[in-house]
């Protein structure tokens, strides 16, 4: 079979179906494009997308299949490739991280600069997003690995591999009632306007559940992607706020006071995600090691090969 026109068909449902945005993407010819197209459904003996006259709609079901293999084929394709490169410039090549504001801001600088230091040959780029998206740029191929605390461990195109635990702390503008209190509780937080994480981000899921065990309702005033931003509006008084630990700084925080939180939430897991098959260059194990050091070459080979 001809992959490159799996590598059209793939392109088509990345571009919701779009044909000349795929052939924009490939940098082909949209009549080109279409005869692939023709040409492998003739080899397989059914239509692969719904249509409306000349417009694609939607996958059929026997496309829907041909989908899951493609994806698999062409990724050990890429696989293949990767593992050629590896032995012949093991320093040499890019590397991209697909990942959450919070594990860019506050958990990846250091690892990232180590990399470098090691690496200066690896174009590094970090594409930021919701856990869901981070998901999507791994297992779609846009992305090497993901970084992010939800999501990454329920996704079946993904290899999950546990990085460390975390949990919160409150956040407090000078002179709130809270900073002096012998112990706070998820009732005493009830009791004031709350900024937290966006839905979906940063372990927001488990704040809510916690909150919704106790029959509590709080008031969230403001959701954001960014504890930055959650800091600022504390700091204006706006209300209390609760982030992840590592994004506080005694230091640079000034204005504010953080109070632990983890004995009023579960702790939550950041997690790298590797997709199914993938057989990453070396310097791709080695900064899985320098972010996780229990993650190392041979426990990240194993992972991929027992799943």
């Amino acid at each position: 079979m001809n992959l490159q026109r799996l590598e059209v068909f793939e392109a088509i449902i990345r571009n919701d179906f779009n044909v000349s945005k795929a052939a924009q993407e490939l940098r082909q010819s949209q009549p080109g494009l279409s005869k692939h197209l023709q040409l492998l459904e003739q080899e397989l003996g059914f239509p692969l997308f719904t249509r409306k006259g000349r417009r694609l709609l939607a996958l059929t079901e026997p496309g829907i299949e041909v989908h899951r293999v493609a994806e698999r084929i062409l990724r050990d394709r890429d696989s293949l490739k990767g593992i050629a490169a590896g032995y012949r410039d093991s320093d040499k090549g890019s590397l991209t991280i697909a990942t959450t504001h919070t594990q860019a801001r506050y958990a990846l600088p250091q690892v990232v600069l180590a990399f470098r230091q090691r690496f200066p040959n690896v174009h590094l780029a970090l594409r930021q997003g919701s856990p869901a998206q981070v998901v999507d740029e791994v297992v779609s191929g846009m992305a090497d690995l993901a970084i992010a605390t939800e999501v990454v461990h329920e996704a079946t195109d993904l290899v999950s591999l546990p990085c460390y635990d975390w949990n919160r702390v409150v956040i407090l503008p000078v002179g709130h009632p809270l900073v002096s209190a012998k112990a706070i509780t998820l009732a005493a937080l009830a009791r004031y306007p709350i900024a937290t994480y966006a839905s979906a981000f940063t372990g927001r899921s488990q704040i809510n559940a916690a909150f919704a065990a106790r029959g509590l309702s709080p008031e969230i005033i403001l959701s954001a992607i960014d504890a930055d931003v959650i800091k600022t509006y504390v700091r204006l008084g706006l209300g209390i706020g609760i982030i992840a630990s590592m994004a506080f700084d005694e230091v640079s925080d000034v204005g504010l006071t953080a109070r632990d939180a983890s004995q009023l939430f579960p702790s939550a897991t950041t997690t790298i995600g590797l997709a199914r098959g993938s057989y990453p260059r070396g310097y791709v194990f080695s900064f899985i090691e320098l972010f996780a050091p229990h993650l190392t070459q041979q426990v990240v080979e194993e992972a991929l090969l027992s799943r």
